[in-house]
Order: structure tokens, then sequence, then C-alpha cells
């Protein structure tokens, strides 16, 4: 059993189930099993766009004869599936410049300082030595959360005391990753409201300060999004994707919701590299996404 397997059981519950169900002591296709098909499939979150995109493509091989019985539509819908999440598999990380600054960011409560340390750990197990920087000012606990982070990755990391200046602590989380030859820097922001244009533009004014430290940083900005809120995830991801220009999505909290099919429509709709999925709280629980072994652990 892959690690998907292990960790999707609420998701494959509602979503597989349903399926299951649908197929089960069914020969010949019909209407009626289309239909119920594509309603299985949006009242699991995979999303009306993204759900059409799906059947479409089942329908011509069903009008084509080249899916003749109920056994074959379910392999076709799983290979579909893998069709549509393939162009977001980003593959193993590569930095593409020394050191490679990576910006995380997201809106409360989806896990981003966790999972920066979870990335923290993760790239440090890969070779690399990652610098921490702990430019959330906002939120008291969250340097000190991140601290317990650094500390549990084995991991350097930058922080203010009694500052309220994001920009500042990222300029000098930058200036020491350069003194210590750092190859890799995780920064931290705090978490903020999609809809707020003023912390948006605060995001923004990082972004420049980082580019006047290191030229062309941060070299990827990477937006954390918690599987549990569904379609809403979207929503989000188009507005930070506007406001900083993404170039990576995580999803954390799959392992908790029945919303995974949300995975289909995030790939769908917005075209960004899923990198990574969290499934747990535990340090390992943060795994680079594959998309055939997710399908799989579906059916």
């Amino acid at each position: 059993m892959n690690w998907f397997s292990q960790k999707l059981e609420k998701t494959r519950r509602i979503l597989n189930t349903p399926i299951e169900d649908l197929f089960t002591g069914r020969a010949a296709l019909d209407e009626d099993l289309m239909e119920r098909l594509e309603e299985t499939l949006i009242a699991s979150d995979v999303g009306v766009p993204t759900t059409m995109h799906l059947m479409e493509g089942l329908e011509g091989l069903v009008e084509s004869r080249k899916i003749t019985d109920a056994k074959a539509l379910k392999s076709a819908l799983a290979s579909r599936m893998k069709e549509t999440l393939a162009p977001c598999a980003a593959g193993a990380f590569k930095p593409s410049a020394s050191p490679h600054v990576i910006m995380v960011v997201g809106v409360n409560g989806v896990g981003k300082t966790t999972t920066i340390g979870k990335l923290a750990a993760l790239f440090r197990k890969q070779g690399f030595d990652p610098l921490l920087v702990a430019a959330d000012t906002f939120r008291a606990a969250a340097v000190e959360q991140l601290d317990i982070w650094a500390d549990r990755a084995g991991v350097d990391i930058v922080k203010h005391i009694g500052t309220s200046d994001p920009a500042a602590v990222v300029f000098d989380g930058l200036e020491a990753a350069r003194a210590r030859k750092r190859g890799l820097v995780l920064i931290d922001t705090a978490g903020r409201l999609h809809t707020k244009v003023n912390l948006m533009e605060e995001l923004k004014k990082v972004r420049r300060t980082a580019s006047k430290k290191i030229p062309g940083a941060p070299h990827d900005t990477w937006l954390v999004l918690d599987a549990s809120t569904g379609q809403n995830a979207i929503s989000q991801a188009k507005l930070f994707h506007e406001a900083v220009g993404l170039t990576g999505l995580i999803l954390t909290k799959l392992d908790g919701t029945a919303k995974g099919g949300v995975v289909l429509a995030i790939c769908h709709e917005l075209g960004l590299p899923l990198r990574f999925v969290g499934l747990g709280e535990q340090v390992d629980d943060l795994k680079e996404f594959d998309p055939d072994s997710f399908v799989d652990a579906l059916f």
C-alpha cells in the first residue's frame, strides 16, 4: 500500500465508495450511470469545470465505443484523472540559484509555519542546509513556533525580537544566508486574507526587498492551501497568484478531509505546479506530489 493510500482514508471513503457503488453489479453503460458519476464527482469537490472536463473525455470514449462496459469506464476515469493531474507534477525540487530563496505565503490557519518546518526537515534530508527566516512579525507565536521547528529540523533561523517590519527581517536573513554560504532560504510570511489589499501590498514589499538584496529573489513563491476549504482554495490561489506571482502550491490537511477531489480542480483550473501535499502532523508527513500514486489511492 502506498503512502497516499494509507493517508487518504477520508477522501477515499467519500470519493471512492460512491463511485464503487455506481459500478457494483453493473455490466452495461447507460445514461443514468453517466449522470450519477457526474453528480458524484461534483459532490466530491472536484468542481463543476473539472467534472465537465473529465466527463467530456469519458463521453467521447463511450460514443466511439472504446468503452463498452462499467468496468472499462472506471478504468478510463482513473486514467483521465491522471492525465488531468500530470501537468501539475513538479518533480524533485532543484535550486536555480545559490542561495535559492523560497517565499511561503498563505491565509491564516492553513498550517503555513508548520509546513515550512516540514520543508526544512525534508530538504535537510535531501542534502540541503536551509536557513529559515521568521518574517511573520504579526503573530507573536509564529516566531516561537518556527524556532521550535528549526530546532527539530536541525537548521538555523534568522529572527528579530520586537520588530514589526517583515522586510527588515528578510533583508537580514538574506544577508546571513550569503555570509554563511547557505544554498537555500525559506521565508515565513504572515498569514493574511487574500482579499485584504494592504496586506497583499506588504507581500509585494517583501518581494522587492528580497530582490534588492539578491537579484532574482525570491526564486520561488509557494502558496500553502488547506484542502478542507475545498473550492475556496481555488479563489485564494487565483488572488495570490495575481498579487505575487506563484510558482507552486502546497496542499495541507489532505488526510483530515473528504474534499480531496479539490486536488483535481486545483490542477485543472490553475495549472500551477502542486509541489507538496501534507497528510498528517508528523515531520515526515509532507511528500512530493505524485499524480499516479494519488489517483491509485483514491481507487
